[in-house]
């Protein structure tokens, strides 16, 4: 296999409990991003990597009855879990999404993984330079670094968000940024909090029931006639989990 999807979740989220699986028109919210996944032309398989604590059992069923491959590994350590997740399918490249991006554009992954491919690079994303809305972040990169990352990294940070030990090393890996045309990272569609579930849920019943299809132009259309809603969540920073994750571990390295 040449590139496989992986889709991290959990179902203890500290912020926002049981997220994936609340239900967006009837549907869990998982089961949303996963359709939307699908459309993506470049990825030739996609897997759902979760934890075997018995908080993410209901997940795991829900995937087994939707058909959706599933695979169960540690709850903290997300690096294994991920890459033990790869491994059954001996990719060569690996697409890391996660699963608070119920908005996720199949265009922009297609993007993401074409100029990975083109370029040659060890790791490819959007998210080096964000100009992307939160909630589209793709992740690119070949089995073989995230082989190296899952040998080699020990800080915690490292070990729970996955692609850190390759994205903080440009000197030992090839990094490649994917930039959009215009700047829209100021717009949160990531779902981690109550009102970044509104939004989305706003979204998908003005957009969806006429297209299951919508992509990001459809979604700018209906802020821009809505623009009460662009501001909705944005008084939360991006990426506050991994800023989080590094105080924590800058705190536990100053008191030894």
């Amino acid at each position: 296999m040449n590139v496989l999807g992986v889709l991290q979740a959990r179902v203890s989220s500290t912020r926002l409990p049981g997220k994936v699986l609340r239900p967006i028109l009837g549907q869990p919210m998982i089961a949303r991003q996963i359709e939307r996944l699908r459309r993506a032309r470049t990825l030739e398989t996609l897997v759902l990597a979760t934890s075997t604590d018995s908080s993410d059992d209901a997940l795991a069923r829900w995937a087994e009855a939707a058909r959706v491959p599933v695979c169960r590994g540690s709850l903290d350590d997300v690096l294994d879990r991920f890459v033990s997740a790869a491994r059954p399918y001996a990719p060569t490249h690996v697409v890391r999404l996660t699963g608070d991006c119920p908005l996720a554009d199949p265009a922009v992954i297609d993007l993401v993984v074409t100029r990975h491919l083109e370029s040659g690079a060890d790791y490819t994303s959007n998210t080096i330079e964000p100009t992307w809305p939160d909630g589209l972040d793709v992740e690119a990169m070949t089995m073989a670094a995230l082989e190296t990352a899952a040998r080699e990294a020990t800080a915690q940070y490292q070990r729970e968000h996955v692609t850190q030990f390759i994205v903080r090393q440009p000197d030992r890996f090839r990094l490649q940024s994917v930039r959009g045309d215009n700047d829209l990272s100021a717009l949160r569609w990531t779902v981690d909090e109550p009102a970044d579930f509104e939004l989305v849920e706003a979204i998908y019943a003005a957009l969806y029931p006429s297209n299951p299809a919508f992509v990001t132009a459809d979604i700018l259309a209906f802020l821009k006639h809505n623009p009460h809603w662009i501001t909705h969540n944005t008084q939360h920073a991006r990426n506050e989990g991994l800023a989080r994750s590094i105080a924590r571990e800058l705190q536990g390295q100053a008191r030894s």
